[in-house]
């Protein structure tokens, strides 16, 4: 039987992501927390930062929580704000940029599971 959970801002912990400068995650429940299906995470993007072109092989739900930024799906771009909702299925290729004066952060729900990342060529 799964367990609630509730986890404080404060106890959560953000880590550089390896593939973007400027773009930090932290992991709000994920399986190691026990919830069985899915991981939702945070993401923030400083001004100026950019995520270059990948897949990755699942899904992603994501939820735009504050600031102004582009997001690229697929060879189209879209700027996104505060309330805005996206799906990124499983292999789009995507990219983010933030050319804002103002950091942009967004929840981000993916399955559990094995993800690979892969940078498009």
């Amino acid at each position: 039987m799964t367990r609630p959970l509730l986890r404080r801002a404060d106890d959560v912990s953000y880590e550089s992501v390896d593939a973007a400068d400027g773009l930090s995650k932290g992991v709000l429940v994920d399986e190691d927390d026990g919830a069985p299906n899915f991981a939702l995470r945070r993401f923030t993007l400083d001004p100026g930062a950019e995520v270059p072109e990948h897949t990755n092989e699942v899904e992603h739900e994501q939820y735009v929580l504050s600031g102004e930024y582009v997001v690229g799906i697929e060879g189209e771009e879209h700027v996104v704000s505060e309330g805005d909702a996206l799906l990124i299925p499983a292999g789009a290729v995507h990219w983010y940029r933030n050319e804002g004066d103002e950091p942009g952060a967004f929840l981000c729900a993916v399955p559990n599971g094995d993800d690979e990342i892969r940078l498009a060529e």
